[in-house]
């Protein structure tokens, strides 16, 4: 019987994602793929360090334990390596105790069409071309963060995964950012409050956060596993038809943040998030310095058909 992977959370992370490659990276970057490839196989006994997206990555496995929900993350090595340095990401993999065994190994190709084809809910890397090319196919993903200086503690199990977002752009479609960047906040705010009943459009993380919510809806608020935030610089009177999103959406949001200018970074460590999602880059490189998170970039209008 082949494996189902309909009705499950499917998680792609890239090999920089989930592991500390900076150094390797620099090799590549530097001196070229074969220096890199050589470098890989010479030190493939060498067990990686966590990277800034292994944390979230072993709690979302951790949900599998939970009684009922058996099976419900699947999560994907999704890497331009070639299969033959691929062995020193799997023997870190084993030695961490993490439950993947599936991975798309493509040797330098675009990763886009395999996103698709594992019906891929979430998608984390450090290459920004494969995380365009999963915006443009409507699929949630991020640019994760890093600079090679902070350490990530593998040891700290996470009892309740922290996910953060950004609104528009992110959660919602970009069009009510657009009037802001294009006409000032006092067009953005007039717009917002005439259209405070008209739902937001959804962005490219709509669909990751109606399956969070669904994952939810099994636990008493108190016992969730997961608890979300909304963290953004929109404040009164842009916050209702936010809240008036949501309610449309049927979707659950436990914590809301409506900042107005004020900085996030001080939010997010209140919060504790484990990944936080923002469309503009000196969010997340701040955020990036308390917090793990990612960048979503904004998706190409010449594909966007809708």
């Amino acid at each position: 019987m082949s494996y189902d992977l309909e009705n499950r959370l499917v998680v792609g992370v890239s090999s920089r994602a989930l592991f500390d490659l900076s150094c390797e990276n620099q090799i590549f970057e530097t001196d070229g793929v074969e220096a890199y490839c050589r470098y890989q196989v010479e030190h493939e006994n060498e067990i990686l360090k966590p990277g800034p997206g292994f944390p979230l990555i072993r709690a979302l496995l951790n949900l599998n334990e939970l009684p009922g929900k058996e099976g419900c993350v699947e999560v994907i090595i999704m890497s331009r390596n070639s299969p033959d340095t691929s062995l020193r990401v799997f023997n870190a993999i084993k030695h961490y105790g993490l439950n993947i065994t599936r991975a798309v190994l493509a040797s330098g190709a675009s990763l886009a069409p395999y996103l698709e084809a594992f019906r891929t809910d979430l998608f984390l890397s450090a290459y920004e071309d494969d995380v365009q090319s999963a915006i443009d196919s409507n699929i949630a993903a991020g640019i994760i963060c890093s600079d090679g200086i902070h350490t990530y503690d593998y040891k700290h199990q996470i009892k309740q995964i922290r996910i953060a977002f950004d609104g528009d752009a992110v959660l919602f479609s970009d069009e009510s950012e657009q009037i802001f960047k294009e006409h000032g906040l006092e067009a953005f705010e007039e717009n917002e409050r005439k259209n405070a009943e008209n739902p937001l459009k959804a962005g490219p993380f709509a669909k990751f956060l109606k399956t969070l919510s669904e994952l939810q809806k099994d636990f008493a608020a108190e016992e969730a596993p997961i608890r979300t935030a909304l963290v953004t610089s929109r404040c009164a009177p842009a916050h209702e038809r936010v809240i008036r999103t949501l309610r449309a959406w049927n979707v659950r949001i436990d914590e809301a943040f409506f900042l107005g200018g004020v900085q996030k970074k001080d939010i997010l460590k209140a919060f504790g998030a484990h990944i936080f999602f923002d469309d503009q880059p000196q969010h997340t490189k701040n955020a990036s310095e308390v917090v793990p998170a990612a960048r979503v970039p904004y998706k190409n209008k010449k594909l966007d058909s809708s």
